[in-house]
Order: C-alpha cells, then sequence, then structure tokens
C-alpha cells in the first residue's frame, strides 16, 4: 500500500465512531469534509443517490441513514441546528460509490469501505455456523498459510523432512508450553495416521493459524537466513502466541476439548451433501 493509499485510509479511520452498543458508524458530515465536497448542498446529491440505492437493494433505510440534528457554531459564536446523518459502513459503501469518480479520495474511499464491508460480511456468515463448519473454515486457511510457511522456511535454511519437522515441533512447542508434536497427539489420543490439526475446535485452530501466519511474516521481514534462526523464531511466535491467550484469561490449547470428529470426515459429509441434495416431494399444491 502506498504512503498517499495509507494515509486516506487513516482519515476513514479518524472519523470513524463507535455507538454504546460497539457499533461503529460515521457522520454524513464529516465523511462529507473527507471526500472533499465543500458545499453540503453538493453531497446531499450523493447522499440522496446512496438512499435510493439503499432503497433498491431492499434494506431499511433507517438502519443505515439514521437522521440526527447536531450544533454547529457559527461565525461571531452564534450556534445553529444542522441535520446530519449517522452512517452505517454500508451506508458509506453507497455513497462513496455515488460520489464524484474522478476525485482520488473517492476512488480511495471505495476501496476502503469495500474492503471492511466485505470483511464483515465474512464475519457475519462465519459467525452464523455451526462449530463443525467453523473448524472447515479454518481448517482450510491453515492449509494455504502451511504452504506459504513451508516456502519461507525452506528460503531460510529448513531444507529436507527432517529440519522441518524439527521447525514444525519448535512452533507447537512454543504454543503447547513445552508439549511436542508427539505428546499433543498422545493427549489427544489419536492414531499414528490422525492429524493433529484435524483434531481441533475452532479456538484452538485459529490459535495455531495466528502462530502460522505471523511466523510465515517473521521469517520474511527478518530475511531469516538458517535453520536454527527459523527453529527459534517459531518457537518464540509460538510462545507469544500462548501469552496473549493467557493475559486474555484464555484456556491454553492443550486444555481445550478435542472434537470426536476429524475435520476431514466433516469435509467428506459436506462433499457428500453437495454432490446428492436432498429429493424434493412432489407435492400436489
Amino acid at each position: 500500500m502506498s504512503n498517499l493509499i495509507a494515509k486516506e485510509y487513516k482519515l476513514f479511520e479518524a472519523i470513524k465512531h463507535l455507538s454504546e452498543d460497539g457499533h461503529e458508524f460515521w457522520y454524513a458530515r464529516e465523511l462529507a469534509m473527507v471526500l472533499e465536497y465543500v458545499q453540503w448542498r453538493n453531497f446531499v446529491k450523493v447522499l440522496d443517490r446512496a438512499v435510493l440505492a439503499c432503497k433498491n437493494s431492499g434494506y431499511e433505510i433507517n438502519d443505515h441513514f439514521a437522521e440526527v440534528s447536531k450544533t454547529i457554531t457559527m461565525p461571531k459564536t452564534a450556534t445553529k441546528q444542522v441535520v446530519d446523518y449517522k452512517l452505517t459502513r454500508y451506508a458509506c459503501y453507497l455513497i462513496v460509490q455515488n460520489g464524484d469518480p474522478r476525485k482520488e479520495v473517492i476512488a480511495l474511499g471505495q476501496t476502503y469501505f469495500a474492503i471492511q464491508t466485505r470483511r464483515q460480511e465474512v464475519a457475519d456468515y462465519f459467525n452464523q455456523l455451526d462449530e463443525d463448519n467453523k473448524r472447515l473454515v479454518i481448517r482450510g486457511d491453515i492449509k494455504q498459510w502451511n504452504q506459504m510457511l513451508a516456502e519461507s522456511a525452506h528460503n531460510a535454511g529448513v531444507i529436507t523432512n527432517e529440519e522441518y519437522a524439527t521447525f514444525q515441533n519448535a512452533g507447537y512447542m512454543g504454543l503447547y508450553g513445552g508439549m511436542t508434536v508427539e505428546s499433543i497427539h498422545n493427549k489427544k489420543g489419536l492414531k499414528k495416521t490422525d492429524r493433529i490439526l484435524d483434531f481441533m475446535g475452532s479456538t484452538e485452530l485459529i490459535a495455531n493459524l495466528f502462530r502460522i501466519s505471523q511466523t510465515d511474516e517473521k521469517l520474511k521481514i527478518d530475511k531469516t537466513a538458517t535453520a536454527d534462526t527459523a527453529n527459534e523464531i517459531h518457537f518464540i511466535v509460538g510462545r507469544e502466541v500462548r501469552g496473549t491467550i493467557e493475559r486474555v484469561g484464555g484456556t491454553m490449547p492443550e486444555d481445550l476439548p478435542t472434537p470426536t470428529k476429524s475435520i476431514s470426515d466433516v469435509e467428506r459429509n459436506q462433499l457428500k451433501k453437495l454432490k446428492n441434495p436432498p429429493k424434493k416431494l412432489m407435492l400436489d399444491e
């Protein structure tokens, strides 16, 4: 991300507010200034188009464009009551989509609010999943990150299978308070052919995903050049993740319950449902 984009992103973040119940919102008049609309009447035209787009999308307008009254200071210390709006992220997204495309800040706003809106959609979708499907989603992310971590480790000097096993073990030992892959495997009561990651709940998987992604990032930033250094970094990152869990009062990963069903079984069942959808009954309606 360029410095310019980073600067504009900070502008959008700087005017973000949080309600008492923790929901984020933006004031229309503050957003207008960031989007370089000097006169409110010109911004209102964009606002009206955004409201129409909201209505046509099937959403309740008041849920995204809440009208409020605001007191502003006029010249010579006089005050005046003006109309403002509390905007959701989606409302802001519609506004920048309907703004003047010739303005660079509008294009940056489109990117910012599109990304943030998509993140919230993903989070909302994820929160609606049951535990097995959450595990399936996170396990898929871990597979991708593990591939990137393997490449970063290789570039850092972790070459042979034995070296990579040692590297993996270092990360687990950091996160699991000194427990090795073998001891974690035994504690979970797994068969020799079972994979540890396939028998983790969503909370434990998330902790390991953080360990993996942050180690990959650290290896790249530090330009690690030896296997021993890579092992040390993996251990330290795992230990730091463990420390974070401890500081927030969470359950240590080795103490979390082990699911009875492997993620491989969950995946097979989901694929089977996709290939064999339930038959519709022929009803005479």
